[in-house]
């Protein structure tokens, strides 16, 4: 069960939950035909002062990248600037498209030799992947409101109120229905939600962290 606010909460969610498909990334898995082959990975600028590193992950000739916002929000957890870990919460329709989202996470990086899939698996025990919750295949559907948030739920004991998710909604609402289907029965809110129809963008993932902001500080000053 959620357990009642506690005061001077912190201004970061607990757990950032991303879409990944034309939100982190900027392909839809479904349209890709073959894993990501590491040896044709496309190396470049991480972004100033980050170095150079894997920028596009391959498959076949498709290069897969990470949307500026996405990799600025991978960038802060893996230095620990913002006190959050991370999930995936993506419907990709095939267990191939699953597998090339996978294999995607094993190449692109956010710092040269740090890989996406080591953000994701930053403060969590070793081998865990309880955050991961890709695909649609049983006990996952397309409903990410009825499967994916409730297994996050249940596997990180992270309440919904303090979760901040993204989505690009493209193909269907998501935000609306984890805002309104999954809630905490404490307080009745559900996670913070930012939609991304553009892809991850910078003013995005601020947007997203002011958001959360604002709901702590109210926390806080009821709390006072």
């Amino acid at each position: 069960m959620p357990t009642a606010v506690a005061p001077r909460a912190s201004p970061h969610p607990e757990l950032t939950v991303f879409d990944l498909d034309a939100c982190t990334w900027d392909k839809e898995m479904f349209e890709l035909r073959e894993i990501v082959d590491p040896t044709r990975s496309r190396r470049g600028s991480l972004g100033p002062d980050c170095g150079e590193g894997v920028v596009a992950a391959m498959s076949g000739n498709t290069p897969i990248a990470l949307h500026p916002g996405a990799l600025r929000a991978f960038q802060q957890i893996w230095l620990g600037t913002l006190e959050t870990r991370a999930a995936a919460a993506s419907s990709a329709d095939t267990p191939l498209a699953v597998r090339i989202g996978r294999s995607a996470l094993d190449v692109l990086e956010v710092f040269p030799g740090v890989t996406v899939r080591q953000v994701f698996a930053k403060g969590w025990p070793e081998g865990f992947e309880g955050n991961l919750q890709i695909g649609r295949t049983p006990p996952l559907s397309p409903d990410k409101a009825r499967t994916h948030f409730p297994i996050l739920r249940r596997e990180t004991g992270v309440a919904y109120s303090r979760m901040l998710f993204f989505d690009d909604c493209n193909w269907g609402d998501h935000c609306a229905a984890v805002e309104r289907g999954c809630v905490c029965e404490d307080t009745g809110l559900g996670p913070v939600v930012v939609r991304t129809p553009r892809g991850l963008r910078v003013d995005d993932w601020e947007r997203g962290l002011s958001l959360y902001a604002a709901r702590v500080a109210s926390w806080n000053d009821a709390a006072s």
